[in-house]
C-alpha cells in the first residue's frame, strides 16, 4: 500500500499533511542551491490526540514544525502539498492560507511551546507585558477581565499571580517553562506544537512539566504535536509517534509498538540506544550521520547507514506500507526488521 492515510472516520483528523515539500531555496553568487528539509510527508494527527515526533539532529523536525505552525520565514517554502487544519471555525490550509487568516488562528486555535524559555521571553519586559502581548487581542480581553482570566489560567500551572509582575531572569527555569506553557494554552487552543520543551531541564522539573502538559492537553481536550530526541520522554506521553529521517517520515505508529515492535532499522536503534535498569553494557552508535539534505542518496536516504540495505534500497525509494492497526513504515525490509531491543520495556515505559 502507497503513503494515502485511510482512517475509520478522517473527521476525526485535526490535521491532514498531504505529500508535504519544503525547501530551503536560496540563491547566492549566482549558485542556486535547495535543502530538501522537509520531502513528501503525508501523516494525520486527530482530535485530542498527543503526537510524537522523533528523530536525531538535522533530520528535519524543526522544519516540519516550523510549516505546521505558519511559522516559515524564506529562505524556507513550501513547494509542493497541502496542510489542512480542520478548525471549529473552518478549515485552513497552510500552503494557500493568507497572513490574514492565520493571524485569526494564532494562538486561539494554533499555538506553539517554543523551545528555550529565555529566547521566548522578552527580558526587558514583566511576565504580564508578555502575555498581553501574545493574548489579549486572541482572547478579546483587556482591563482586569484579561488579569483576572490569566491569573486563573496560571493557578491551574500551579503558579503564583505575581509572576506576572517578574522579569524572566527573576525565575527558575521551571517556572520559565511553565510560563512559556501558559503563554501557548491561555487561548484554549485547538492544537498545539510542543518544541523540545523540557530541553535543559533537571529531570525532576521534566517529570513535573511533562505531567504539565498532559494535563491540560486533557482539560483542553487540545491535540498536541510533542517533538523531542528523547524516546523515553515519547514513551511517557505520546499516543502516536512519527520517526523522521533525513526529510522523510520513515515509520509511524502506536507509541507502544513502536517501542516493542519497531518495523524499520532507523527506529529500532533509537529505541535500542535507550538506557534499561541493571543494563550496563555498552551501546554501540549508529555509524555515519545523517545525508546532506542539498544532495541526499538515491533510493532509501538510510540505506548508507542501513545494516539491513540491499541493492533495492540504493536505488529505489520504499514507499510507506501499512505494517500493522495503524502502523506504517517505509522500508523494503520491514519484515526482517529484528528488534534490538529486548522483550522488556525499555526504561521509562509505562506497561
Amino acid at each position: 500500500m502507497t503513503q494515502d492515510i485511510k482512517h475509520d472516520n478522517q473527521q476525526d483528523d485535526l490535521l491532514r499533511v498531504e505529500g508535504l515539500k519544503a525547501y530551503y531555496q536560496m540563491a547566492y553568487f549566482g549558485v542556486d542551491r535547495e535543502v530538501r528539509a522537509v520531502d513528501g510527508i503525508t501523516m494525520s494527527i486527530k482530535k485530542g490526540e498527543i503526537y510524537g515526533i522523533a528523530g536525531e539532529s538535522s533530520s528535519g523536525k524543526t522544519s516540519f514544525i516550523k510549516v505546521l505552525a505558519a511559522a516559515m520565514r524564506p529562505p524556507l517554502r513550501i513547494v509542493d502539498g497541502s496542510v489542512k487544519y480542520n478548525f471549529k471555525n473552518g478549515p485552513l490550509d497552510i500552503a494557500t492560507a493568507t497572513e490574514k487568516q492565520i493571524e485569526s488562528v494564532r494562538w486561539s486555535h494554533l499555538s506553539y511551546i517554543m523551545q528555550g524559555s529565555m529566547s521566548v521571553l522578552n527580558p526587558v519586559r514583566r511576565i504580564g507585558k508578555t502575555f498581553h502581548d501574545f493574548a489579549s487581542k486572541p482572547m478579546g480581553l483587556t482591563g482586569k477581565a484579561f488579569e483576572d482570566r490569566v491569573v486563573q489560567h496560571l493557578a491551574r500551572l500551579k503558579l503564583p499571580a505575581d509572576v506576572l509582575k517578574a522579569y524572566p531572569h527573576e525565575l527558575s527555569g521551571g517556572m520559565r517553562q511553565r510560563v512559556t506553557i501558559g503563554l501557548a494554552t491561555v487561548c484554549h487552543p485547538e492544537f498545539v506544537i510542543a518544541d523540545e520543551p523540557t530541553t535543559a531541564l533537571d529531570v525532576v522539573v521534566q517529570k513535573e512539566v511533562l505531567s504539565l502538559i498532559r494535563d491540560i492537553q486533557k482539560e483542553m481536550n487540545s491535540s498536541v504535536v510533542f517533538v523531542t530526541h528523547d524516546m523515553s520522554v515519547h514513551a511517557n506521553v505520546t499516543d502516536r509517534v512519527g520517526i523522521i529521517y533525513a526529510g522523510r517520515l520513515v515509520e509511524e505508529g502506536p507509541t507502544r509498538q513502536m517501542f516493542f515492535t519497531p518495523k524499520h532499522p532507523y527506529t529500532a536503534h533509537l529505541v535500542a540506544s535507550l538506557p534499561r535498569i541493571g543494563d550496563t553494557q555498552q551501546r554501540p552508535a549508529l555509524e555515519g550521520r545523517p545525508p546532506n539534505l542539498s544532495d541526499p542518496p538515491k533510493g532509501c536516504r538510510f540505506h548508507p547507514r542501513c545494516p539491513l540495505a540491499v541493492d533495492k534500497c540504493r536505488t529505489e525509494a520504499p514507499p510507506m506500507e501499512v505494517v500493522g492497526p495503524g502502523h506504517r513504515s517505509a522500508c523494503w525490509r520491514w519484515k526482517d526488521v529484528e528488534p534490538l531491543v529486548n522483550s522488556a520495556a525499555p526504561a521509562g515505559v509505562i506497561a
